[in-house]
């Protein structure tokens, strides 16, 4: 009973400050609720006894990311970044790549499992800890996304030095 509480105490949270984080006009205060959402988020991750996510949760996303999203917040001059032209008429290929994701979402929709089986167990993931499971899952199953997750970080790092020396 205790836990049904917990988890949807926890799920509100998250979905709250989701949609309150879309919905407010200052960055700051999107921010913030930002903060809210992923405290939920680690919330969850405690109640499912995944306890380095929820650490991870706490200490990379909530202590490093959002500080640095509101160090940044603070620097920029939004005012002035408001009155810039946002899109520079690259609606077209906006438009493109919404076709593209949906074609692709109405594909796994229509074959369902039957075109992407899943993968036979890599490891008896019983017998090991939950660190350990992260570990064997992260780099069997899914070493694909996670190198494609790495190359994406590098790929805005290296755009955000580009773009900071441009300005200077």
């Amino acid at each position: 009973m205790i836990d049904a509480i917990f988890f949807y105490s926890f799920a509100l949270m998250t979905l709250a400050g989701a949609v309150l984080t879309i919905t407010r006009r200052s960055a700051v205060h999107s921010a913030i609720w930002l903060i809210v959402s992923l405290l939920g988020v680690a919330g969850l991750y405690l109640l499912m006894h995944a306890e380095f996510l929820f650490a991870t949760q706490i200490v990379l996303y909530i202590g490093g990311i959002m500080v640095l999203f509101l160090f940044v917040i603070m620097l920029v001059n939004l005012d002035e970044a408001a009155k810039e032209s946002q899109f520079n008429k690259q609606w077209p290929l906006a438009l493109a790549c919404a076709v593209a994701v949906g074609a692709e979402i109405l594909f796994i929709l229509a074959k369902g499992s039957k075109a992407f089986p899943l993968p036979a167990p890599a490891a008896n993931l019983d017998t090991v800890g939950n660190t350990e499971a992260i570990a064997i899952s992260l780099f069997s199953d899914y070493l694909l996304p996670f190198e494609v997750a790495s190359i994406l970080l590098l790929v805005a790092i290296v755009g955000s030095v580009v773009m900071a020396k441009k300005r200077i």
